[in-house]
């Protein structure tokens, strides 16, 4: 008998055995799911009149290092990304999670065509002026989300009004970008599901401003001494806004978009020009037609706020 209870021993040591390689693949042995994510670029409008365009050749998106599929040697024009216009940079395959290592790679060189250069500043009389960095690799410093589900869409915002600056004392017009540390503060990164965006109008029957932009800024970080002087090395103004946006055509219509939920409030600015040039003139004193708290606006995932306003008012600089 001593043969058979060996047997059966053995046996039933094997089954258990094989149930705990089993149970061991079931609970963390096995590959995670992942979700076809979409990235898209759009841009917050510059605000220099003699600027007509501003081309960037992208040769590289990476996720945690890993490049886009799809993805190939790309130049397009940022100043006609905006109110909400976006182009698709590629895709990628990712877990569902919070990601913040996000880099581009410029070409400043040569464009997807191989002409020169790769990124400038194309002027309203046609003439290019090359414009650089210190550093082809752009590290964007936001935070972005990742859900399970196939229709994520990472939308990386290239606020142009903070990440070109001109020099000033030179003869001939010449841009270039801000410093790196600014240049990769100018961009964010946004999942577009959890953003929402605001559209409104601007009535000013006074005529005050030759153009008025309007700023979005989280409630409460708005500081009127600060925000309208120049900040930091390239001295940019009203640097701390989300995005902005231009009131224009018969109705001064704006759309400030991609923004993440929670609370804003909006400053709206009047400019004047003088030749080719806008200059920062004044904030406006605004209420809106039907009686929203303009420093305290609440977006959700998905809304569109409507936020149509009358100019009643400037205030001092």
């Amino acid at each position: 008998m001593q043969p058979f209870f060996k047997n059966v021993g053995f046996a039933i040591g094997i089954a258990v055995l094989s149930f705990s390689c089993s149970d061991d693949n079931s609970n963390g042995n096995v590959e995670k799911e992942s979700y076809n994510t979409t990235f898209k670029i759009t841009d917050a409008p510059v605000d220099n009149a003699e600027i007509e365009s501003v081309f960037v050749t992208v040769s590289d998106v990476k996720v945690n290092g890993t490049s886009l599929e799809g993805f190939n040697k790309t130049t397009f024009n940022l100043a006609a990304l905006v109110n909400g216009q976006t182009k698709t940079l590629g895709n990628l395959q990712l877990e569902a999670g919070a990601y913040s290592d996000l880099e581009l790679v410029l070409d400043y060189e040569t464009d997807m065509d191989g002409n020169s250069p790769g990124c400038y500043v194309e002027m309203a009389d046609g003439s290019k002026d090359k414009i650089i960095s210190s550093a082809s690799n752009i590290d964007i410093m936001d935070t972005f989300e990742v859900f399970a589900s196939n229709t994520n869409e990472v939308v990386i915002d290239f606020d142009l009004r903070k990440t070109i600056k001109e020099d000033q004392g030179t003869l001939e017009t010449d841009f270039d970008f801000v410093t790196m540390s600014e240049l990769s503060a100018g961009i964010r990164a946004v999942n577009k599901e959890t953003t929402g965006e605001i559209e409104g109008t601007v009535n000013d029957a006074e005529n005050t401003s030759d153009k008025i932009v309007v700023y979005a800024y989280e409630k409460g970080t708005y500081n009127a001494e600060v925000e309208t002087q120049g900040q930091g090395e390239s001295n940019v103004r009203f640097a701390n806004a989300i995005t902005s946006a231009e009131a224009s055509g018969l109705n001064n219509s704006f759309s400030l978009n991609f923004l993440s939920a929670g609370e804003y409030e909006l400053i709206f600015v009047s400019y004047t020009q003088d030749g080719n040039q806008f200059y920062f003139n004044s904030t406006l004193e605004v209420e809106s037609t039907t009686g929203l708290d303009l420093s305290a606006l609440q977006i959700t995932s998905a809304l569109q706020l409507s936020a149509n306003v009358t100019v009643i008012g400037t205030t001092s600089s």
